[in-house]
């Protein structure tokens, strides 16, 4: 064997199909179309959702609810990760390099799960109250970015 003699496996490989090239194709004349109507015709593209008239699924259901414009996201970090930093001061500019974050313009917000060993000074923009706790018994510092 080598690499002359390769080839696909039998039934893997399928010719495209060939519409309008006569009736020995068996899609010849209307190309597998059907006689008339609006899909027949060549530019035919409807609209997504489109249900053949009927009401389209997405007008159907009820809306609920409403969306609050001025959320604000914030990007979780658990304490449990936070203490793979080895450093005494952890800035966003660290969790960006350690991959926590994406942006350092994000909003980080630390939650509590997991404990923290060494005393550490955590910057982010919000803490939960157990890791407030847990922070300030390991005798580590929080520093709140954009207050004041």
């Amino acid at each position: 064997m080598n690499l002359s003699n390769l080839h696909p496996a039998k039934g893997s490989r399928k010719n495209r199909k060939r519409v309008g090239r006569g009736p020995g194709s068996g899609l010849g004349k209307t190309s597998g179309r059907g006689n008339k109507g609006q899909k027949s015709i060549s530019g035919y593209s409807s609209k997504r959702g489109f249900e053949g008239g009927q009401m389209p699924l997405h007008r159907r259901l009820p809306k609920r609810g409403f969306t609050n414009i001025f959320r604000k996201e914030y990007c979780e970090i658990n304490l449990e990760r936070l203490e793979k930093i080895t450093k005494k001061e952890i800035k966003l500019r660290d969790l960006k390099e350690a991959g926590f974050i994406k942006k350092e313009s994000e909003a980080v917000k630390v939650l509590g799960r997991g404990n923290i060993s060494s005393p550490k000074t955590i910057h982010a923009h919000k803490f939960s109250r157990s890791a407030l706790k847990k922070i300030e018994k390991a005798g580590g510092k929080t520093v709140l970015i954009g207050s004041g």
